[in-house]
């Protein structure tokens, strides 16, 4: 059975001059977005921890993020609404689903696509980079488990954590088939696991356990090792280095040298949710929105 499906008309995809858009299943007012430029006002100085804000976006509870290799920042709201933004925090895009779901998880690293990730649906949508569907894979129709994170790879090949069967699987499109399978019984032993995330990057695939820390895959599936780093929600990659935010702190590991190394946040920063470094912008997401800073 074929489980993707071209989408023509699949959802409302907008350019916001300066709105959030409401999702077509709940029809809603539309309610302006609070974006204000640090350029507008007078020139702010770097603080004490070397940040210089550049842009304020105000966004109603920010969800799953992601950004690509230009730097375009990918950011779902409390209605799954999935904005992209310039690096400088300028708003692009934006992607309003046809019906409710929760985002769990957007990967825009691929060139050309930007997977989303829905949970609740075991649902994984595909989207080109003016944020308009390409296709969708209902995941009940690949295997019976339950997946809890999925990803995309360079090949365009999905990688799936089946939470279910504690298997690794990853799904190829062009055959239409389940390509590999790799148990994670052996690893996981008798720990109960929280998996949370997962990502391909430089050849490694890294999956989140918030229980016990960060377990290392090639690009084939076989386990290589275990970063020993517990209690995360998500990890983000820089250059040769994998960083995550924890003790209002971004901590850097170097994926070759093994060494570490500290950036503490802007000053004043008080419940952050996330970070994500690009080349020259930081975002900072909030419960209320996204602080851009150069650093």
């Amino acid at each position: 059975m074929s489980v993707f499906f071209f989408l023509p008309g699949y959802a409302q995809t907008t350019v916001p001059s300066a709105a959030s858009v409401a999702p077509a299943a709940k029809p809603a007012p539309v309610v302006p977005a609070s974006v204000v430029s640090a350029a507008a006002q007078p020139v702010a100085a770097a603080d004490a921890n070397g940040w210089t804000l550049v842009r304020t976006i105000g966004l109603v509870q920010p969800g799953a993020a992601s950004l690509d290799r230009r730097g375009n920042l990918y950011l779902a709201d409390g209605q799954n609404n999935i904005h992209q933004y310039g690096p400088d925090g300028q708003a692009l895009n934006t992607y309003s689903p046809p019906q409710p779901g929760h985002t769990a998880q957007i990967e825009a690293w691929n060139t050309s696509k930007v997977l989303v990730f829905y949970d609740d649906r075991q649902e994984v949508l595909l989207l080109d980079r003016f944020m308009a569907p390409i296709t969708q894979v209902r995941l009940p129709d690949l295997l019976d488990g339950i997946v809890r994170a999925a990803t995309l790879a360079p090949d365009d090949r999905l990688w799936l954590l089946d939470e279910s069967s504690l298997a690794l699987r990853q799904y190829d499109p062009t055959g239409q088939r389940l390509a590999l399978t790799t148990p994670l019984d052996l690893l996981i032993g008798r720990s109960k696991p929280d998996f949370r995330f997962l990502r391909q990057y430089q050849n490694n695939l890294y999956l989140v356990d918030r229980t016990s820390g960060i377990f290392v895959f090639d690009n084939l599936g076989n386990y290589r090792k275990k970063l020993p780093f517990p209690g995360l929600s998500a990890v983000g990659f820089r250059g040769d280095e994998l960083y995550y935010l924890t003790d209002q702190t971004v901590r850097f590991f170097h994926l070759y040298t093994l060494t570490e190394r500290t950036l503490p946040l802007p000053t004043g920063s008080t419940a952050v949710n996330q970070v994500l470094l690009g080349e020259q912008f930081a975002y900072v997401i909030t419960p209320t929105g996204v602080l851009v800073y150069k650093f």
